[in-house]
């Protein structure tokens, strides 16, 4: 009989969707997977309140909390990574404050991808992450490559729901931004863009990020998280 050993055992990267629509989980679940090696086990976890799919500075707020609640809930001690799997990455430096493995989220590993090209452009659904990304794209690790946000009107969500229409949005989309500011790459950002980029790579002359398999494969080289504990005052709220 063979007995198994602590460093024998699966790695396990725990997937957290911070939307609440469990079949986004599904997709992001399958593209993670797909990219990482075939010792890597991915738990995903759907967020339990918050927006179908964050498209608003609201949504974005609670996906926050959201992603914390989603962290006590899984086996935290055999964790060996966590992505956080949204563009725009609520929650992050909180739950690296608290997570004692490496933490990142598809904003953040996008951008870390990217950066290995030089500069970038990003592309994301839903005009109203324009100002969310320009908050936060410069605190991230890669954030200096960015030379220009590119929002297309409709959101995630609907883009998610029409891959046929997104595939046409999102070429026109890359063709406006390498004639108003040549870069080196381009980010398609967002949980429902998974899958886009390479399906799209042929008709864009600069390489395309997936920001879900981005994620997938520079989780590994993410910030570890400190150690520490939810606090008092918000861990009984999470388990409500």
């Amino acid at each position: 009989m063979t007995i198994a050993t602590e460093s024998s055992r699966p790695r396990r990267l725990l997937l957290i969707n911070p939307n609440t629509t469990s079949a986004l989980t599904q997709t992001i679940t399958r593209f993670v997977q797909a990219a990482l090696p075939s010792d890597v086990v991915v738990e995903s976890v759907t967020a339990r309140f918050g927006a179908p799919y964050i498209a608003t500075e609201v949504g974005y707020a609670v996906a926050a909390h959201a992603a914390l609640d989603a962290w006590t809930r899984a086996e935290q001690p055999a964790i060996d990574a966590a992505i956080i799997g949204c563009f725009g990455d609520p929650g992050l430096f909180a739950l690296r404050e608290v997570a004692p493995c490496p933490v990142t989220g598809l904003a953040e590993a996008a951008l870390m991808e990217a950066a290995t090209y030089g500069s970038c452009a990003v592309i994301t659904g839903g005009h109203a992450w324009g100002p969310i990304l320009e908050r936060l794209l410069p605190t991230l690790e890669g954030g200096h490559t960015v030379r220009d946000i590119h929002t297309v009107e409709l959101d995630g969500a609907a883009l998610y729901a029409a891959p046929d229409a997104a595939e046409q949005i999102l070429i026109g989309a890359c063709t406006t931004v390498l004639r108003r500011q040549p870069v080196d790459a381009i980010v398609l950002g967002g949980a429902g863009l998974a899958g886009l980029a390479q399906k799209l790579q042929a008709h864009v002359p600069v390489p395309l990020i997936d920001s879900v398999t981005a994620a997938a494969r520079q989780v590994w080289h993410a910030q570890r998280g400190g150690h520490g504990a939810l606090p008092a005052w918000i861990a009984p709220a999470t388990h409500a």
